[in-house]
């Protein structure tokens, strides 16, 4: 069995996953762009090195950048919980404050697991520009059963899974 990981090193490693198993987060994201810079049990920050591809005609943050990085924040705030399967989403849900930046800007982002239980998961995100503003908040509600269930121990990585190197 593998060893357990700090959360830390275990949100990581679901980031790690989510970069080389999906298909929109390693597109839009970036593996090198989105940094996790902390996690502790039920609570993830990350920050996002804003680049032309993540932007609108504008040439400012795209909301649809934002309400992904809700998406998989909300995933993130749930893995930080010991699940490393986590969930599909029931509701997700976006304010836009003020300006998130511009290209060579970097978003810092705090995302918490709110509340598990055996069925539902809720978490929120809240994002800062590089001024330090408020620039907007999230939710996102998810189906955890089956990664309930999946799970045998808390923070432990499937078999077969790559672990993250913590630093």
């Amino acid at each position: 069995m593998a060893p357990k990981l700090p959360p830390l090193g275990f949100v990581r490693s679901v980031l790690k996953s989510f970069m080389a198993e999906s298909g929109l987060e390693p597109r839009l994201l970036g593996a090198n762009q989105i940094r996790i810079t902390n996690a502790v049990r039920g609570k993830v920050d990350f920050e996002l090195d804003i680049t032309k591809d993540h932007t609108n005609r504008l040439k400012i943050l795209h909301g649809g950048t934002i309400a992904s990085m809700v998406d998989l924040g909300g995933s993130l705030a749930v893995a930080s919980t010991g699940l490393y399967a986590t969930g599909v989403s029931t509701d997700l849900n976006v304010t836009y404050l003020s300006g998130g930046g511009k290209v060579g800007d970097k978003i810092t982002a705090t995302a918490v697991c709110d509340k598990i239980g055996k069925t539902l998961a809720y978490t929120s995100v809240t994002f800062r520009n590089s001024k330090g503003e408020l620039a907007a908040r999230g939710s996102h509600t998810k189906y955890v059963t089956q990664a309930v269930k999946a799970q045998e121990s808390p923070f432990v990585v499937p078999e077969g899974a790559e672990i993250a190197n913590e630093n």
